[in-house]
């Protein structure tokens, strides 16, 4: 009579090398389980990882205020997918975002207020050269009139940078706060369907 079956030790070998993996992935070059990088806005009304389908391992989750693409998101998606297999990039930025929220004036002030000498205050404290300069403050805060349009900007700025590889795939999505889902930039489905064509 055969009884064949697997031993359990190879159960508990899997088990131990899948651990294994996991804790040393960037040392073994083992990418996302998705090869995927997702840039979203910091707001904590937005379940990125629901709304995209994500399990933990899936995707590499950066954000910040307002989902903008800034020289420490280039300098992030730079390294990840010119080294760890990253292919894909989604951009995910929200209505009723704080970044529309206010006045330039007063976040110009109150950050003025702030720092003091805003032109020559550290950007970075590792990188003490890096200043606003001449720049006007409120573009570096970037402050967003229409979420559309920012984040179509976000999706080229990520697509025209130098430090991206070309072959790499970039999206950008609005998630509406009041539909909990997702849209295409542009495509304001509420506004159509709630106005009357002529």
């Amino acid at each position: 009579m055969s009884h064949a079956h697997e031993n359990h030790h190879e159960h508990v070998d899997d088990a131990v090398t899948e651990r294994s993996d996991w804790a040393r992935r960037r040392r073994k070059d083992i990418p996302t389980n998705k090869n995927l990088l997702v840039i979203a806005c910091m707001d904590e009304r937005i379940p990125v990882e629901d709304v995209l389908g994500l399990e933990l391992g899936d995707a590499q989750i950066y954000r910040n205020a307002g989902g903008k693409v800034t020289d420490d998101v280039i300098r992030s998606a730079a390294l990840t997918t010119n080294f760890f297999d990253t292919d894909e990039i989604i951009v995910i930025n929200h209505t009723d975002c704080g970044m529309m929220s206010a006045p330039d004036d007063a976040v110009r002030e109150g950050l003025e207020a702030q720092a003091g000498d805003v032109e020559s205050a550290d950007l970075d404290p590792s990188l003490p050269e890096l200043t606003i300069g001449d720049a006007d403050l409120i573009d570096w805060v970037k402050m967003t009139d229409d979420i559309d349009a920012a984040c179509s900007a976000q999706v080229e700025y990520l697509r025209q940078s130098s430090f991206i590889p070309d072959d790499v795939t970039v999206s950008g999505y609005v998630y509406e706060v009041e539909s909990g889902e997702l849209r295409e930039p542009g495509d304001r489905i509420a506004a159509e369907i709630s106005e009357r064509q002529m």
